[in-house]
């Protein structure tokens, strides 16, 4: 897994823990943290969009065999 994919997965993480909150507490992490409590402060929308474009960097892992990010001892008879 490369550098970028790791970045997008762990942009995606922030923002799947953003969601949880928003759906339980009604508090916006990422807002709360960037945006002075405003969904639309400016340095709160560059951090939703960098989430949004993770989402569709992170849909290529998906689609990705298991082979290519990981090696699992089935994979090699001789160990």
């Amino acid at each position: 897994m490369n550098w970028l994919n790791r970045v997008a997965l762990l942009l995606v993480i922030v923002g799947a823990i953003n969601w949880g909150l928003i759906g339980l507490f009604q508090y916006d992490l990422v807002a709360g943290l960037f945006g002075g409590g405003e969904q639309g402060a400016w340095l709160a929308r560059v951090i939703y969009t960098l989430v949004g474009i993770s989402g569709l960097i992170v849909i290529s892992l998906y689609f990705s065999p298991v082979a290519e990010h990981e090696k699992s001892p089935e994979a090699d008879p001789a160990e």
